[in-house]
């Protein structure tokens, strides 16, 4: 007869990460990492400790930081920052990576600010795009020529016809999704407006159950979109738009990605857990409500609407261990 009993679910830990050094993490990407055999997470690293003060250069000066997990997704280990993404002398300001695995090459698309500006108006954005074969260093290719001189949050996913498109926000344009298209993910070329049925940012597209989907955030939660060709979206309803129960999960969720496992959608998000309401300027003053945590959560498709319900615990593995060969 056995003395063994089952050994206990695993949950998945909420928060799911914090930042170590600037507790700032914000707008992941998640990546599979081939030499090392992990998943990373590379995110805007935002200064949530500068001093106290009414302007916005806490935002600015950011670094990508990077966190690590060998388990499935459940537990993250910070791993440091991005390096060598400088191109010219100073301290300069990196936002919102996206991550594009081509199979050898691992492609970069990233919001570059010069300086560190204390205002929001008036600043250039570009997307800049550099390629790395270990996501540790990495190699400039372009800052791409869009839509606008005040460009962020890009996203990229294959098109079913060949190809590549990127969608992002587009702060000139109504702060609207605009979208360019790629045959080789180096030379884009800017085909207009994608999403204007609000303003909004962080677009984030992925494929379940047999439609594409875009969820983008509208400072409310995150709007969810359907299409059945990436050309047409039919908006739905939001979703991470009511406060969770969880650890640090109090506030709306914020600019989200998504990696698709079988049927489920696992939507990677931040929070302000020191926030209540809308942000306003009087939110940005301090560390309790500058400081952001990493969330997840799981989304699924029900009668052809994306739902996700915050509140339920997610038992780990949440990512396939070995890599993604279950995810697409």
């Amino acid at each position: 007869m056995s003395n063994s009993s089952p050994r206990a679910a695993t949950l998945v830990p909420q928060p799911l990460f914090r930042d170590p050094i600037f507790d700032g993490a914000a707008d992941p990407t998640i990546v599979w990492n081939r030499g090392e055999g992990t998943w990373w997470m590379l995110y805007t690293n935002r200064r949530a400790w500068s001093p106290p003060s009414s302007d916005v250069a806490w935002v600015h000066g950011t670094d990508i930081g990077i966190a690590s997990s060998r388990d499935g997704g459940a537990t993250w280990d910070y791993r440091g920052i991005v390096p060598g993404l400088d191109l010219s002398p100073g301290r300069n300001t990196y936002w919102a990576p996206e991550v594009f695995d081509d199979g050898v090459t691992y492609h970069m698309y990233v919001t570059v600010i010069e300086g560190v500006p204390r205002q929001w108006e008036g600043t250039p954005r570009t997307i800049s795009h550099y390629t790395s074969r270990d996501l540790w260093e990495w190699t400039f290719a372009s800052h791409l020529e869009l839509s606008s001189p005040r460009v962020i949050d890009a996203c990229v996913s294959p098109l079913p016809s060949g190809g590549w498109r990127m969608w992002y926000k587009d702060e000139e344009n109504g702060s609207h999704t605009y979208a360019a298209d790629s045959a080789d993910l180096y030379d884009w070329c800017s085909i207009g407006a994608a999403v204007v049925s609000s303003e909004h940012e962080g677009p984030n597209v992925f494929r379940l159950d047999g439609w594409f989907w875009m969820i983008v955030d509208e400072w409310a939660g995150l709007r969810v979109l359907r299409s059945d060709d990436l050309e047409t979206w039919e908006v739905q309803d939001r979703i991470l738009d009511e406060p969770g129960a969880g650890a640090e999960d109090g506030t709306i969720g914020q600019h989200a990605d998504v990696v698709v496992v079988g049927d489920d959608a696992y939507v990677f998000y931040f929070t302000h857990p020191g926030r209540t309401g809308s942000p306003s300027p009087a939110d940005e003053e301090g560390h309790a409500t500058r400081r952001s945590s990493i969330q997840v959560a799981r989304a699924r498709v029900v009668d052809g609407r994306l739902v996700c319900d915050r509140n339920e615990r997610l038992v780990a593995p949440i990512l396939p261990i070995g890599g993604p060969s279950d995810a697409n």
